[in-house]
């Protein structure tokens, strides 16, 4: 780089004699002194003086210029002549180049001024002969070249004359006899040499050529090692060193000839001259052939070659055996051209390796390519005995089995070969260097193969056994880890060149399986994966093998498994990676080949097995491939089918689980937990535990027996074989401590799959992710507590509040683990007990049982505690807390059905071997003892099962009394009891799920202090909106299922007065007022009658419809899910009430139609529960038959603390209303209070009445007309159905323009607007509206109403001369008119009438109306609250069903035409009431004070009704207290005046309120009584009666 840089500027050159020639003098000395000869600064030195003679010879200086300079720089440096003479060297070659003749002459003129500094001997040296010549230094050019020709000639081929042999034969005739004799012990390699001297100074001879028959001779004898050697010594110090070097140098270069071929004498004279240090490898390596780059060429060919055959068996898809052909036919075609000369570097290398050098035998290893020297069989087998020599005696020690006669191996009679291993330490020198430079070829010689394997076996034992010191525990590990390289590097790749050797592959598993699964593992990878690519023999391998697994898979099928699996059997010998691998990727894309495949691996030895383990591994973790399909919703099939195929072959063959066991653990630590999918599998398969949702009633009634029961009829496929495979998993488990930690990983990767690993993942696959997660769990924890031992099961879980709190395992979990080990503590502290104190009497074993669930459960009880804060422990006890999680339905009943189910199978099955003519009679008592001794089995557990029942039972009516404290209210305490136990249970597991219902069922039963039954069922059916939403697909099923479990007791006390008296009629659950703590009831009045029952149960079936049909309307996917899994779980309970299971089937029907083309799976769901639906409909019955309709009485409704209102008008418990059902909410409100008032008004006629009666006489008539008046509204109501298909048809929308809408559009306009109106909430400025115009609203109608009343008091007023009691009855009759033919139906059920309120509304409306109103709970508790809220809701309920609303003018006019319409019709019913009153008055006067017989006959039916009449009195509306009718009763007085007062308001708003309603519509209602009353009144009246009666 400097010396590029240094250039003899321009500027200097122009002004040289002023400054530029000091200027480049300075630079000169400068660079001088700075450096040395070979540094950078020397470079810019020489080229600062090669410008400066350029410039002089280009003419821009003048030669003495330059001249005088340079001698001026002579003293710069020492060797500045040699310098000058190389830059005059350099411009003379340019000179020369050049035609230009002037820059010639200035390159002579310098160089001739510099002669008297410069040597003219350098100058000859290194100037051309023509340049020496013009410069005089020599006479002629041409003479001077002839002269250092032969100057050369004399010094490098001139040699001295000797006697060659066929000039004087007789000297070296005598040369061959003297070395060709015997040589006894006397003579002496010193003697013969001194005859050799004598020899070649008497005849002359060539000592070369003397040397050179001397190793003709010791080739031909090669026995004389020593003798030749030491003469070979002697001889070698009268000679030059490399004298012997180059004479076998040119006897091997006489055999380089293309046909030549080396002798092995010669290469054995070379080796043994090597060992013996009388030449040096490196000396005779270079006189060898081919070079080193010939070799690495040939070998770079090789490994191409076997690549393209690799590549075209994979691509192409010719067979391995066509490719073998083709190869065989070039090497003919080679063979017949000529063979290459033979490798003598390979010769000279087999030569040391047979005489036991091995030190320069690895030297020329060394300078070969990558195992090119073992490749060649030869250079392997030398290798290979030589290996067995050094080994020998160690094997011989530890190595050889029990009775075995091995053929020894003689030692070599050589001094320089390597040290004999007799102790493992040796292993380390020169063995293991041998073992890994022969690497994959040690499959020439099988039987070192298996010494090596054994002595690796005898070492493993004893390194596992050994406890020796610490320096020992060093030398040892590094022989473990020089093992580890031997097996990694030479025997597993070596087996895959074995020609399968099913021998060799056991023999080498009995040392593999010594090592831990993580170094088997490894071994495993680095054979398939790196050593297959390294050698270009294994890649050919490699291929066939491939080539060949292509060619079995192909024909395998479940006919052919045999033959298949023998041809798999014999290629997995050798080369199982390989052929596994394949296996993989097929199973993978085709599932339907697993049962093939595991069935035809039954020849494999151990070793293959433990690879296939490794491979189903490393497919599993194979990052290359998507664990989830397209639609990342469901995991993918490869995955699926892997996982399918590793349950069926680890349980069918004895396959090492703990590395697969690890995988799955180390996922889960990762927080991955597709994989489960593989334990869940294997649990299955090798256990017989399968865990589904699909499960049987009589599945999961087994599964509550014992474990006998379990196995026979708990699960889809019967548990046999499953021991040894069971076995096999436990001890896996167990001896690498996996069986905790994968519990533990299980339940908290449960809460991971939702917060961690589900983050951007479809919902649908999360809840898939966590229910495989938790079903594996409940498998896996299923599956250790029916394997392990009572101790090995203590010693794996630790206790509860050790799992929860430093292990954060939620508490179901962590019980679910904990569960088994109470039992069995229990058990066996029982069976101690019973031991020490031998009794049989029952009540002692009782007893007994007591104090060791004491024993055993006390620290539990203390454990607990900290799991939740101390205000849970309020409520509910700790004890209460364990008692629930710690038992199971084992504990609690006994399904002697399915032990008898059994019993009756396994008695058909003998019945049928007994009819079996085929089966052999040995065969037959075999078959028959079997089934006898099962069935003895199965009795003597269902008796054990009872006993242990009854001990349960004992016990925990003993704990009952302390369980729930309810310190706080009992609404607290059922919320804590649901929320911490019922529903984290509850979806747990199937059986856990039928376990909650019966535990609910149970506490009832026992008739728990302090625990409110109705409350607890109340909470389970009200609100399952939330519930429901929440769930995964599996927890749906399982919450159905507890549903399914609760609604079969709850229809079972429904079904029956005498079972509902008999179960629940004097039990504290069902307490309607729930008193102080510790009061345990018995007032017969505070019990929930059996009628009122029947309300509340046909209330949660409303709840249930109402909950239902919000979730199929959300359009969210989970939601109708969930729900349709839900309803599919409880059909055979739900629905029973028809129009519910109506509404429920419409609504799956407009599901089935808009998720056909949308979402198949939600589609499927509702057309199986549609079709189900459709199939129980048969069996539903109409409302009125579920319950009674009317209300109850009213010591029946119960003013409960924190409890449910029970009624049907108060029919909600709990929370009434939540934050998505608002708009719904809204509209049933409404409809409430309007029913509410109606009832009010209802009862302030009757204290009226009560309060003017003046006899009993007079109340009699006034009930009469009563009733008569009601039967008359009934009929009338009946008549209209009859003529009129439904009201809705009837109905008509006035529009803006006064004209009538069709039906069609009326009823889609008002669809729409119900749905946006549901779906979308109001904003605050839309409801701030509607506010507004409902109070404008109010305020006009009460305005009317004010000038009607005033109006209608006038013409009142007139008619005073009547008597008061025959006004009370005229008004009792028009309100019963209005009531019975308009209001009432409001007040009814969901199959009641359609009201006069919906007359207006869309047939669509009117049937959501009927499927989805129930009137909501009413809260308030006077009649001053209720008659605001009925003024309220009135105006609202006038105001939402209106048709759309008019301008400001068109709605006076209609309201001035309703108000004359109105006049009208009351002053032609007052003309029509007066008659009627003047033809009573003369009957009444005729008759005297007798009865008509018509009303006697009303009497009578009023009191076999039951007193109907009496109950309408008792609303919910009323005051709670039950002695209100007594005070009315009292106040007859004041109840004159106010209740005349109050009637008259109420019946004119509720008048008003229905004539506005009914206005448009008068005429034609008119008309139709006219034709009515013309046409048969009488008959039609009779027909409703009988109807009615």
């Amino acid at each position: 780089m400097a010396a590029a840089t240094v250039v003899l500027p321009a500027e200097w050159v122009r002004s040289w004699e002023r400054s530029g020639r000091g200027e480049f003098l300075h630079l000169c000395r400068v660079l001088a002194e700075s450096g040395g000869p070979a540094s950078a600064a020397s470079a810019g030195f020489q080229q600062a003086l090669y410008e400066l003679c350029s410039h002089a010879v280009h003419g821009a200086l003048r030669h003495d210029q330059a001249a005088s300079v340079l001698g001026d720089l002579r003293e710069a440096r020492e060797d500045m002549p040699s310098i000058l003479a190389d830059v005059f060297c350099i411009l003379d070659i340019e000179t020369n180049c050049l035609e230009e003749k002037g820059k010639r002459d200035s390159f002579t003129q310098l160089v001739s001024a510099c002669l008297y500094f410069v040597s003219h001997t350098i100058l000859k040296e290194r100037l051309d002969p023509e340049t020496l010549e013009s410069l005089g230094l020599i006479r002629q050019s041409q003479q001077f070249n002839q002269k250092s020709v032969k100057i050369k000639t004399k010094l490098f081929y001139k040699q001295q004359k000797f006697n060659l042999l066929r000039e004087e034969n007789e000297g070296y005739a005598k040369l061959i006899a003297e070395l060709g004799q015997d040589l006894p012990g006397n003579i002496t390699s010193d003697l013969l040499l001194e005859n050799i001297r004598s020899l070649i100074g008497c005849f002359n001879l060539d000592p070369n050529r003397v040397l050179d028959i001397i190793l003709e001779v010791f080739e031909c004898r090669p026995k004389q090692d020593d003798f030749f050697m030491s003469l070979l010594g002697s001889y070698m110090s009268m000679c030059e060193p490399q004298t012997l070097c180059h004479i076998l140098g040119f006897r091997f270069k006489f055999y380089q000839e293309p046909n030549g071929e080396t002798p092995s004498s010669l290469y054995r004279v070379a080796a043994v001259l090597i060992q013996f240090n009388l030449i040096e490898l490196d000396d005779l390596y270079v006189h060898l052939l081919p070079a080193d780059s010939c070799i690495m060429d040939e070998h770079k060919q090789e490994i191409i070659e076997a690549k393209q055959i690799v590549r075209k068996l994979i691509a192409v898809g010719f067979s391995s055996e066509k490719i073998d052909d083709r190869e065989k036919e070039k090497e003919k075609e080679e063979d017949k051209v000529g063979k290459p000369p033979d490798n003598q570097k390979l010769g000279l290398l087999e030569a040391l390796l047979q005489i036991g050098d091995w030190q320069h035998a690895q030297n020329i290893i060394d300078q070969l390519p990558p195992f090119y020297a073992a490749s060649h069989k030869p250079i392997a087998l030398a290798l290979c005995k030589l290996i067995h020599v050094t080994i020998e005696p160690l094997y011989q020690r530890v190595g050889v089995p029990k009775g075995a006669k091995g053929s020894p191996v003689n030692a070599l009679q050589n001094k320089r070969v390597p040290k004999q291993a007799e102790s493992f330490e040796d292993l380390r020198g020169d063995l293991f260097n041998m073992f890994s430079y022969l690497g994959p070829h040690l499959s020439r010689d099988p039987i070192l193969f298996a010494k090596v394997v054994r002595i690796g076996k005898s070492f493993m034992k004893e390194f596992q056994s050994d406890g020796s010191k610490q320096d020992d525990k060093v030398k040892t590990e590094a022989i473990l880890s020089s093992l580890l390289s031997i097996a990694d590097q030479v025997l597993l790749p070596s087996l895959s060149l074995m020609d399968c050797n099913a021998c060799m592959s056991e023999e080498l598993w009995g040392m593999v399986k010594t090592f831990p699964y993580q170094y088997r593992y490894r071994l495993y990878g680095q054979w398939k994966n790196e050593s297959y690519n390294t050698h270009p023999l294994l890649l050919k391998v490699k291929a066939q093998t491939v080539d060949r697994a292509k060619y079995i898979m192909k024909r395998l099928t479940k006919e052919n498994v045999k033959p298949s699996g023998r041809q798999i059997g014999k290629l997995s010998h050798s080369n199982p990676s390989i052929l596994f691998d394949y296996i993989m990727s097929q199973i993978q894309k085709y599932d339907n080949l697993i049962i093939p495949v595991v069935d035809s691996l039954k020849y494999l030895t151990s070793l293959n097995y433990d690879v296939l383990a490794y491979c189903i591994i490393e497919a599993l973790a194979n990052p290359e491939k998507e664990r989830m399909k397209h639609d990342d919703t469901t995991i993918s099939s490869w995955l699926q089918s892997l996982a399918t195929f590793c349950g069926a072959v680890f349980r069918k063959y004895p396959i090492d689980l703990a590395g697969l066991l690890q995988y799955v653990a180390n996922q889960l630590k990762v927080g991955k937990s597709f994989d489960l999918l593989i334990l869940k599998e294997v649990v299955q398969k090798m256990a017989g535990i399968e865990i589904t949702e699909e499960i049987t009633v009589e599945q999961l009634e087994a599964m509550t027996g014992g474990e006998q029961l379990k196995a026979e009829g708990g699960y889809f496929g019967q548990i046999r074989n499953t021991k040894k495979s069971s076995q096999r998993l436990k001890d896996a488990l167990l001896d690498h401590d996996l069986a905790l930690p994968l519990c533990l990983l299980m339940a908290q990767q449960r809460n991971g799959v939702i917060f961690q690993e589900g983050g951007e993942k479809p919902l649908k696959l999360v809840g898939k992710l966590y229910d495989q997660c938790h079903d594996t769990l409940v498998q896996f924890g299923g599956f250790l507590a029916s394997n392990l031992s009572t101790e090995d099961y203590i010693k794996q879980v630790p206790s509860i509040d050790v799992l929860c709190n430093e292990f954060h395992m939620p508490p179901d979990a962590a019980f679910f683990l904990s569960r088994p080990m109470y039992a069995h503590r229990i058990s066996s502290k029982y069976d101690e007990l019973k031991k020490s104190e031998k009794g049989s009497k029952q009540q002692h074993k009782v007893h007994k049982y007591i104090a060791s669930c004491e024993m055993v459960m006390a620290p539990v009880h203390e454990a607990v505690v900290s799991l939740h804060v101390s205000k849970v422990w309020d409520d509910i006890s700790p004890q209460f807390y364990a008692t629930f999680w710690s038992l199971t339905m084992y504990d609690l009943t006994v399904p002697h059905t399915s032990y008898e189910r059994e019993v009756n199978k396994l008695k058909v099955q003998m019945k049928a071997i007994d009819d079996n003519q085929e089966m052999p009679p040995n065969k037959k008592k075999k078959e028959k003892e079997r089934c006898t001794a099962f069935q003895d089995k199965l009795l003597e557990e269902e008796k054990k099962q009872m006993e242990h029942v009854q001990r349960v039972l004992q016990r925990l009516k003993l704990e009952k009394d302390n369980w729930l404290l309810a310190k706080s209210t009992k609404n607290e305490t059922i919320t804590k009891f649901l929320q911490l136990c019922i529903f984290p249970r509850c979806i747990f597991s199937a059986i856990d799920a039928v376990y909650c219902a019966r535990f609910v069922e149970l506490v009832h039963q026992q008739k728990t202090p302090n625990f409110s039954t109705l409350l607890s069922y109340d909470r389970v059916f009200s609100d399952i909106i939330y519930t429901v939403a929440s769930c995964t697909e599996n927890e749906a099923s399982r919450y159905g299922r507890f549903l399914c479990c609760m609604l079969e007791t709850v229809t079972r006390w429904h079904s029956d007065r005498a079972t509902y008296e008999k179960e629940c009629g004097n039990y504290p659950g069902f307490l309607t007022i729930l008193r102080a703590t510790g009061f345990d009831g018995g007032n017969k009045a505070d019990q929930l009658d059996y009628e009122n029952f029947r309300h509340v149960v046909h209330k949660w079936h409303y709840k249930l419809t109402k909950a239902s049909v919000h979730c199929l309307e959300t359009g969210e996917y989970t939601h109708i899910r969930n729900i349709l899994i839900v309803l599919t779980k409880i059909l055979p309970w739900y629905p029973k009430v028809l129009n519910l299971g109506q509404a429920l089937e419409r609504r799956v029907h407009k599901i089935c139609q808009e998720e056909k083309e949308k979402r198949p799976d939600l589609y499927a769901r509702a057309m199986s529960y549609s079709g189900q639906l459709k199939s129980k409909k048969s069996y539903m019955i109409p409302e009125n038959e579920f319950h009674h309709k009317d209300p109850p009485p009213r010591n029946a409704v119960a003013n409960v603390q924190n409890g449910p209102s029970i009624g049907p008008s108060s029919s909600s418990i709990g929370s009434t209303s939540k934050s998505d059902e608002r708009s719904i909410e809204e509209t049933d409100k409404a409809r409430e209070r309007y029913q509410c008032g109606v009832k009010v008004v209802n009862k302030v006629s009757s204290a009226i009445q009560k309060g003017n009666s003046s006899n009993g006489n007079s109340g009699s008539n006034s009930r009469a007309v009563k009733e008569n008046d009601k039967e008359k509204g009934k009929e009338k109501e009946k008549e209209k159905k009859e003529k009129t298909p439904t009201a809705a048809a009837e109905a008509r929308v006035i529009g803006k323009d006064g004209k009538e809408k069709p039906k069609e559009e009326r009823s889609n306009k008002d669809e729409k607007a119900r749905e946006t109106k549901e779906r979308t909430p109001k904003s605050d400025k839309e409801k701030e509206k509607v506010k507004k115009e409902e109070k404008a609203k109010d305020e006009k109608f009460k305005i009317t109403v004010l000038n009607v009343e005033s109006k209608l008091t006038q013409e009142k007023e007139k008619e005073k001369e009547l008597s008061k009691e025959r006004e009370i009855a005229k008004e009792i009759k028009s309100k019963e008119t209005v009531k019975g033919g308009e209001k009432a139906p409001i007040s009814g059920s969901l199959k009641s009438p359609v009201p006069r309120l919906g007359i207006m509304e869309p047939e669509r409306e009117q049937k959501r109306r009927k499927s989805d109103t129930y009137p909501s709970p009413s809260h308030s508790s006077t009649v001053k609250d209720s008659l605001v809220e009925f003024k309220e809701s009135s105006s609202k309920l006038f105001t939402n069903h209106t048709p759309p609303p008019l301008s400001k003018s068109k709605e006076r006019e209609v309201d001035k035409k309703d108000l004359d319409k109105l006049r009208e019709k009351s002053r032609e019913k007052e003309k029509k009431d007066e008659k009627d009153k003047k033809e009573r008055k003369r009957e009444h006067s005729n008759n005297g004070r007798e009865v008509p017989v018509d009303l006697t006959k009303r009497r009578k039916e009023e009191n076999g009704a039951g007193g109907l009449s009496k109950r309408k009195s008792g609303s919910p509306c009323e005051s709670p207290y039950p002695n209100e009718k007594d005070k009315e009763k009292k106040s007859k007085s004041s109840g004159k005046d106010k209740g005349g007062d109050s009637c008259k308001s109420e019946k004119l708003e509720k008048v008003l309120s229905a004539g506005k309603k009914e206005s448009r519509h008068d005429k034609e209602k008119v008309e139709k009584k006219e034709k009515r009353d013309s046409s048969g009144g009488k008959e039609e009246k009779k027909q409703s009666l009988d109807k009615h009666r």
